[in-house]
C-alpha cells in the first residue's frame, strides 16, 4: 500500500523531473534521432534504405501523384496500377512497397511542383519547406525566439516520424497553429488555413464545431470559401474525372481501415485500439464515437468559456484543446499525424515556465511527448493501445489548465472593478 501511495504520489507531482534533467534527456534524445537519422541515410542504397523501402517511406505517393498531373494524366493518380507503376519509376523501375493516394484532389494541387524534381530532391524540397513552416509556427506559439526551445522541438519523436514517413505532418501542424495563433486578430487569414486543412479533412472534424461554438462566423466563412475555391481549382485543372477517382478509391481506404490493411499497431485512434485488442467491428466504431463524443463535449464546455478581461493565451489555450480533441475524433489516424501534439504540449510548456505545472500535468506532458516514439513499438510487441488512452489524458490536462486560467482571469478582472470603484 506504501508503495502504491508513492508511485501515484511520484506520478501526480513528478518532481523528479527538473528543467535540468528535462534539458539533458533532450540532448540524448535529439543525439539518438540525429544520429540515427544519419546513419539511415548513409546506409540506403538509391534512395532505398536497409528494409527495402525509399527514404520517405510515403512521398513516394505525393511524388507519383505530381508526376502523373503534370504528364498529362490527374486521373490515373486513383488509378492503383498507373500510379504504382509511376512510384516504380522514381527508383529506376526497382520493385518497392507500394504507397496508396487516399487524398483529395485538392491536395493534389498541393503535390503538384513535386514531380518537377527527381525523387530525392523533391523530398528534401517538401521536408525542409514544410518544416520550416512548421518551426516558424511553433516559434509564434511559444511566444520567444526558438533559441532555449529548438532542442524540444528538434527531440520530438513526432519530428522523426514525420521525416521518416516524408509526411505531411509539418504542413498540417502549421496550418492548424497557425489558424489559431490568427483566429481572433486575422479571422480571414485564419479561415484560410482551416479552409487549406480539408487536404486532410480527417483532422478537421472538430475544426467546425468549435468555430460555431465560439460564434467565430468570419473564419467559417472564410474556411468555406477557401475550400470551395480548391475544390473548384482541382475540377478546372484536373477535370471531374479525378473527384470520381477519389470517391472510388476511399471506399478501398475504409476497407484497408475495416480490414488491417495499414496495421492497427500503426493507428492511434480508439477504432484501432480495439481493433488491436481483437474486439468486432461494431464495437470498435460503438467505441470510437463515444471517445469522440466525449473529446466534443470536453472541447465545447471550454470553447464557450469567456473571460472578462484580456488573456492573451486564450486563443492557444482553446486551441491547444481543439488539436488535441481532433486527434481523438477521427478513426484513421497514423502515428505521424501525432505531430499535432506539438501545439497543445507547447503551450502546456509555455504555461508551466510562467506558473509551474498542476497535478499530473508533467507526467502527461511526458507521456504525450514521447508518445510518437514508443507507440507502434509497444502497440506491435505488446498488444497494448497507448495512443487514445494518452490522448484523452492530455485532453484533460489542458481542459483542465486552461478552464483554471479563465477563473484566474475572472478573478482578477473583478478585483480590479471592485478596486477601481470609489
Amino acid at each position: 500500500m506504501i508503495r502504491t501511495a508513492a508511485l501515484v504520489a511520484t506520478l501526480r507531482d513528478a518532481a523528479w523531473l527538473t528543467p535540468a534533467r528535462v534539458k539533458g534527456y533532450l540532448y540524448v534524445l535529439g543525439g539518438v534521432t540525429f544520429a540515427v537519422v544519419l546513419a539511415w541515410i548513409g546506409l540506403s542504397r538509391r534512395g532505398i534504405d536497409l528494409l527495402g523501402k525509399p527514404l520517405g517511406a510515403d512521398f513516394p505517393s505525393f511524388w507519383a501523384a505530381s508526376w502523373l498531373a503534370l504528364h498529362g494524366a490527374p486521373a490515373k493518380v486513383y488509378d492503383l496500377a498507373a500510379h504504382a507503376a509511376a512510384e516504380r519509376s522514381a527508383f529506376g523501375g526497382e520493385a518497392v512497397p507500394y504507397s496508396a493516394f487516399f487524398y483529395p484532389p485538392t491536395y493534389l494541387l498541393i503535390c503538384l511542383p513535386l514531380g518537377l524534381a527527381p525523387y530525392l530532391g523533391a523530398l528534401i524540397v517538401w521536408l525542409g519547406a514544410t518544416g520550416y513552416a512548421c518551426w516558424r509556427t511553433a516559434r509564434a506559439w511559444l511566444g520567444a525566439p526558438l533559441g532555449p526551445w529548438a532542442l524540444p522541438l528538434l527531440a520530438f519523436p513526432g519530428v522523426l516520424s514525420t521525416v521518416g514517413h516524408g509526411q505531411n505532418a509539418f504542413l498540417t501542424t502549421a496550418l492548424f497553429g497557425a489558424a489559431i495563433l490568427t483566429w481572433d486578430r486575422r479571422p480571414l487569414l485564419a479561415g484560410v488555413c482551416f479552409g487549406l486543412l480539408t487536404i486532410k479533412p480527417q483532422l478537421g472534424l472538430m475544426i467546425p464545431l468549435a468555430l460555431i461554438v465560439s460564434g467565430r462566423w468570419r473564419v467559417i466563412a472564410s474556411a468555406c470559401a477557401t475550400a470551395l475555391g480548391l475544390a473548384l481549382a482541382a475540377v478546372a485543372l484536373f477535370g471531374p474525372a479525378t473527384w470520381r477517382g477519389w470517391l472510388a478509391v476511399s471506399a478501398l481506404a475504409r476497407r484497408a481501415l475495416e480490414e488491417d490493411g495499414v496495421g492497427s499497431e500503426k493507428m492511434q485512434s480508439a477504432f484501432a485500439a480495439v481493433r488491436l485488442l481483437h474486439g468486432g467491428l461494431g464495437l470498435a466504431y460503438g467505441v470510437q464515437a463515444a471517445v469522440a463524443l466525449a473529446a466534443a463535449a470536453i472541447l465545447v464546455q471550454v470553447m464557450r468559456q469567456r473571460p472578462s478581461g484580456p488573456l492573451a493565451s486564450d486563443a492557444l489555450a482553446k486551441g491547444g484543446m481543439l488539436a488535441t480533441a481532433s486527434l481523438l475524433a477521427s478513426p484513421f489516424l497514423l502515428d505521424y499525424d501525432l505531430m499535432l501534439l506539438a501545439l497543445p504540449l507547447a503551450w502546456l510548456a509555455r504555461e508551466q515556465a510562467k506558473g509551474g505545472a498542476l497535478p499530473w500535468e508533467k507526467t502527461a506532458l511526458v507521456a504525450a511527448f514521447l508518445l510518437p516514439l514508443i507507440s507502434r513499438l509497444v502497440a506491435g510487441r505488446l498488444g497494448l493501445p497507448l495512443g487514445p488512452p494518452i490522448v484523452f489524458a492530455l485532453l484533460l490536462v489542458v481542459a483542465r489548465r486552461a478552464t483554471a486560467r479563465v477563473r484566474v482571469q475572472n478573478a482578477l478582472s473583478s478585483l480590479d472593478m471592485a478596486v477601481s470603484v470609489p
